[in-house]
């Protein structure tokens, strides 16, 4: 099983960050963004440009982009710029937000409009990266003639993860996703959702098994299973401001490492070939939890294949 980190909300130490997940044999790295948010977040373009710079080797996850805050020609340009200074490493997760609305309405975008924009985006993005000129008229972008120079190092431009839990995504994933990356899902639901996003692959007219299985976790581990639960329940619920304790059994990674192992390679068995893993907490307390997971979680997951 592939293991992608997630960065801290420190932007400062990105580049440290990313250096230290590259030499600890992480597949990838990853950041999230929201333009404002209850909780700090970057620009996961800049975030991971920054640690692009500083690293060689490991895969660049953006999780999730939330795609129609941007004009889509300006997305497919920041996209394929970072594929090319990062060397062809960078991943574009694509989500459509919605769930903190006011950063919509800082952006001039209706929140009721997300989905079709995204769906039209995702469309524009895989022409430009194509190659060539392109004519699109939509109902939210408009190109005439125009090709990206340089276009992306990755042929066809960087592979699409689409996040998300409900029918329309797995819809959309179905049309556009190289990776179906759910989150707040158990294993069952997730082998589910994988076999949709496959069918809805199939009806799209495309190859269902190019579809490959993510699966996005917020979780920490401890050598105190206990205190590992108390503190993944209190950091999520003040992310999605909810209370998280009667979700975090079938949710969340949690527990000593033993437990946590266990409970990825039942993702794993589900139909997830990574796994997106980002710890709860801060500062030094987030940096014992990232220590112990690479000491003790890791090997497992990456003996596991």
């Amino acid at each position: 099983m592939r293991v992608v980190l997630t960065l801290s909300s420190e932007q400062q130490a990105v580049a440290t960050e990313a250096r230290a997940a590259e030499e600890a044999g992480y597949d990838g790295i990853a950041t999230g963004e929201h333009l404002f948010f209850h909780s700090p977040h970057p620009n996961a373009f800049v975030a991971l440009a920054a640690a692009a710079g500083a690293t060689s080797r490991i895969r660049l996850l953006s999780s999730l982009t939330v795609l129609p805050l941007y004009p889509a020609a300006l997305a497919a340009k920041l996209a394929t710029t970072l594929d090319q200074v990062s060397g062809g490493r960078f991943d574009m997760g694509v989500g459509v937000g919605g769930e903190y609305p006011p950063e919509f309405v800082a952006a001039g975008v209706d929140v009721a409009e997300r989905g079709p924009r995204t769906d039209e985006a995702l469309d524009l993005l895989r022409r430009l990266w194509a190659g060539g000129p392109v004519e699109h008229a939509g109902r939210h972008a408009r190109v005439e003639g125009l090709a990206l120079s340089p276009g992306p190092v990755q042929p066809g431009g960087p592979p699409l993860w689409l996040g998300g839990r409900k029918a329309p995504a797995i819809r959309r994933a179905g049309r556009f996703a190289d990776v179906w990356m759910p989150y707040m899902y158990t294993p069952e639901q997730l082998a589910r959702s994988l076999a949709e996003v496959r069918e809805a692959a199939e009806r799209a007219g495309r190859d269902p098994s190019a579809v490959r299985g993510a699966v996005f976790c917020w979780g920490g581990v401890d050598t105190d299973a206990d205190r590992s639960r108390r503190e993944v329940v209190e950091w999520v619920s003040a992310v999605y401001q909810q209370d998280f304790a009667p979700l975090a059994d079938r949710y969340l990674l949690h527990g000593d490492p033993d437990r946590v192992a266990a409970r990825a390679r039942e993702f794993a068995e589900a139909g997830a070939d990574t796994l997106v893993f980002s710890p709860v907490g801060a500062g030094d307390r987030r940096r014992e939890g990232v220590g112990l997971f690479t000491e003790a979680v890791l090997p497992r997951l990456a003996a596991a294949g």
